[in-house]
């Protein structure tokens, strides 16, 4: 057996996996809010950090810092509320309809060690201690971070923090690890005592890994989030009524943190009656400047993906690389907008489907919003999708809403994507290839769900029983008896 970084994580891991699943709820909420705590009191420190490896700036970084202690608390709550263990309780029936009914008890079990490849655009939220970690924590799983290398020293410092918590409230050890580098990753990915895994990343990557955890001798569960490119449909009266506040929107969702949002709405469905939506929306990204990006790669893999999608048959270049050349501009490129009409889109297929991770938008105009419903069900599973439209028009939508929502995660309303709440009825996610795992979501509380697995007690004695299915109930969580 290995005794890398990797595998001494992923053992440690393991080693303290039974201690975890069987804390309390009180016990287990005091583990995330110690680190909550911890990092809020590290605040000034992990923001300057983390603003010279990523360039996003001291505002966002502080927001984002905001939401992922206030994640770590929620679900703090969500364990004491307990409910997220779905504890049944069905006593025995003599006269059960389908034959004698037994003593059955059910519950959702802590799955094990989990393995968390953090994210670069969110260095906080989607990285160490972020949405991932916490609600495997939730869960009362062990979690072994692979950190990502566009923010090392963030990375460390956040697990330092983190693990100083744990210590402090009491953890078990090997309940936090942090491993570096590709290799350390997909060797804590085959280790066979990991029980799943969760990733936020480009495709590519995503899927090579999710691979990996599919050929394992037991394979595992591997939660990819793999990106979107987040349509947005807007009506022919919506853009009449209001060309201009869409534009605005639409440019300033587009842009926001250069682009490098998963929900970054890089497609639109305008009216073709709308040209002036379009030349408004090219005005306006004109007097966007171009922003610092996470790093060089990320830059160099906006300008080849943007370079894609201009050369494709029937697209039109709207608003270019400002240096006139077409060549990369560096690592603060502009804003990019391109058109084509709806032949040439659906004749293009899944290549005019290609996320560009930046500031790139592709406009698509329709004659008649009729024709999308049989465009809409051939694109390829997304995070989000939005509809803007006139309410006097929504009740003939129906059938384009649910297009729509049949292709994605989440479905706005006169709303854009960019911006995902942590809340209880979040759903981050959707159908392949926006993720691998469509009925699950990594924002929000339900995110505890992928970490969980049911297991039911027959006729056992009380003794045997786990706490939340003892008829004493001892962690005083909800219990569904005899439905």
């Amino acid at each position: 057996m290995s005794n890398t970084p990797a595998a001494e994580a992923v053992r440690a891991a393991s080693a303290a996996a039974p201690h975890l699943a069987s804390a309390s709820p009180t016990t287990r909420a005091g583990w995330l809010r110690a680190v909550a705590d911890a990092l809020e009191a590290e605040r000034a420190v992990l923001v300057e950090t983390a603003d010279a490896e990523t360039s996003l700036g001291p505002v966002r970084l502080n927001g984002e810092l905001t939401r992922t202690t206030f994640q770590l608390r929620l679900f703090a709550d969500e364990v004491c509320a307990g409910a997220f263990l779905d504890a049944r309780i069905d006593r025995p029936d003599p006269q059960w309809p389908t034959g004698p009914r037994p003593d059955l008890r059910r519950y959702r079990a802590a799955l094990g060690p989990v393995l968390v490849f953090a994210a670069s655009n969110f260095p906080f939220a989607f990285s160490v201690a972020g949405g991932d970690t916490a609600s495997a924590w939730a869960a009362g799983c062990p979690v072994v971070v692979k950190a990502h290398p566009g923010h090392p020293r963030l990375s460390r410092r956040t697990a330092a923090v983190a693990r100083q918590a744990l210590a402090d409230a009491g953890a078990p050890e090997g309940m936090f690890s942090l491993v570096e580098g590709e290799e350390a990753g997909v060797e804590a990915l085959r280790h066979p005592a990991l029980a799943a895994a969760a990733f936020t990343g480009s495709q590519r990557g995503g899927l090579a890994l999710a691979r990996i955890a599919a050929e394992r001798e037991q394979p595992i569960p591997f939660y990819g989030e793999l990106g979107s490119v987040n349509p947005v449909v807007v009506s022919p009266a919506a853009a009449r009524a209001r060309g201009q506040e869409i534009a605005e929107g639409y440019v300033g969702s587009l842009t926001q943190g250069a682009g490098q949002f998963c929900t970054n709405p890089g497609l639109l469905f305008v009216p073709s009656s709308a040209a002036g939506l379009v030349e408004e929306i090219a005005a306006r990204l004109r007097e966007v400047p171009g922003a610092p990006m996470l790093g060089a790669w990320i830059a160099s893999g906006y300008a080849d993906s943007a370079r894609r999608l201009a050369e494709l048959p029937g697209v039109r270049t709207v608003l270019g690389p400002r240096d006139g050349s077409g060549t990369d501009e560096g690592n603060a490129p502009a804003p990019r907008l391109l058109a084509a009409d709806l032949a040439a889109f659906t004749a293009a297929g899944e290549a005019a489907c290609e996320e560009c991770f930046g500031p790139l938008g592709l406009v698509v105009t329709y004659d008649d919003l009729a024709a999308l419903a049989s465009v809409v069900p051939a694109l390829p599973g997304q995070l989000t999708a939005s509809l803007h439209a006139e309410p006097s028009e929504a009740a003939g939508l129906g059938s384009l809403a649910e297009a729509l929502a049949s292709r994605c995660g989440r479905l706005l309303w006169n709303q854009w994507p960019t911006g995902v709440s942590v809340t209880h009825a979040m759903q981050h996610g959707g159908p392949f290839p926006a993720t691998t795992a469509p009925a699950t979501t990594s924002v929000g509380t339900a995110a505890v769900e992928r970490f969980l697995r049911p297991v039911a007690y027959q006729s056992c004695p009380q003794d045997l029983l786990p706490p939340p299915l003892r008829d004493d109930n001892p962690w005083g969580v909800p219990q569904r008896v005899s439905g």
